[in-house]
């Protein structure tokens, strides 16, 4: 089946996000989280930009100015806020339990569309598996659940952090579907991705400096590898898996992304997987797949 054959690229997908959750983890210790996350961007939108210039045949770089108007929200909304968001919830949260929270998207996305989208309102099964998922998040959130081995309670802010990153990725899925929908998913993409690092550098470097006195060499290549193998890799892959699987196949990423980061988490950076945190991966999994059900 259909699912079948797409499971490999899914599964790999996972890996590459969620490995990219640990190597963000181990870079904040050494960045501060804006300049880390503008480095990230740039490298990524340098890797676009090759891209457009090696390959020009099949992709020109784009010029319509809708298309550079909407794609500029999506990069301070869906790309600059989010990733910036988690990257700075990390000091706080272990990389396994940001990626479960993480997991939680799909049902933020269902909700926001439901007020903003005419032809996505919530049926009965799509309310259950939205509030079965966001169930799972206010028992980690109320359990005080870190994830990290040398904190008691996490600093709510981790939480909260995590709920703005959700909800800004919940409605740039939605701006998506209503601005964006006739574009060249990589082009969008590739938009996204520049206009995010063009905000993104000069913030940081306004507001905090640029001081990359701490950083090991471990530092530099964990932000090259979230840069070019997680970040736009990882895009090209999730660009060719929607194309190719359809979307209810690729939304399975989001599954895999936990197992990954929270496997990762433990083995590299001495991370814990509780018990509460695999009460609300059943939740809020169970809760997406809910929503995913009969989608088509």
């Amino acid at each position: 089946t259909m699912t079948a054959q797409a499971l490999p690229y899914i599964s790999f997908l996972g890996f590459l996000f969620g490995s990219t959750l640990v190597a963000s983890r181990f870079s904040v210790g050494q960045f501060q989280p804006t300049t880390y996350i503008g480095l990230r961007l740039t490298m990524a939108g340098l890797g676009h930009v090759a891209f457009y210039a090696l390959v020009s045949r099949r992709y020109r770089w784009p010029t319509d100015r809708r298309l550079w108007l909407h794609a500029s929200i999506l990069g301070v909304l869906g790309t600059a806020v989010p990733m910036t968001s988690i990257v700075t919830a990390l000091q706080y949260l272990s990389s396994g339990l940001a990626a479960i929270f993480i997991t939680t998207s799909p049902a933020i996305t269902v909700l926001l569309a439901h007020f903003f989208l005419p032809d996505e309102a919530l049926n009965r099964r799509k309310a259950f598996g939205v509030a079965l998922a966001l169930s799972g998040t206010i028992v980690l959130a109320s359990s005080g659940e870190s994830g990290l081995a040398d904190v008691g309670k996490a600093n709510p802010v981790g939480y909260i952090l995590m709920l703005i990153a959700m909800t800004a990725g919940g409605a740039a899925a939605v701006y998506i579907r209503k601005y964006l929908s006739d574009y060249s998913s990589f082009d969008v993409a590739s938009i996204r991705m520049f206009v995010a690092a063009l905000v993104v550098m000069p913030l940081s470097a306004l507001t905090i400096g640029f001081d990359l006195h701490s950083v090991t060499p471990g530092g530099y290549v964990a932000l090259g590898y979230a840069a070019l193998v997680g970040t736009f890799a990882g895009l090209l892959l999730a660009v060719y898996n929607v194309k190719r699987f359809g979307a209810t196949a690729a939304a399975m990423t989001g599954y895999i992304v936990p197992i990954f980061a929270g496997l990762g988490g433990v083995l590299l950076l001495d991370e814990q997987i509780t018990a509460v945190m695999l009460v609300g991966v059943v939740l809020i999994v169970g809760g997406i797949m809910i929503i995913n059900r009969n989608k088509n």
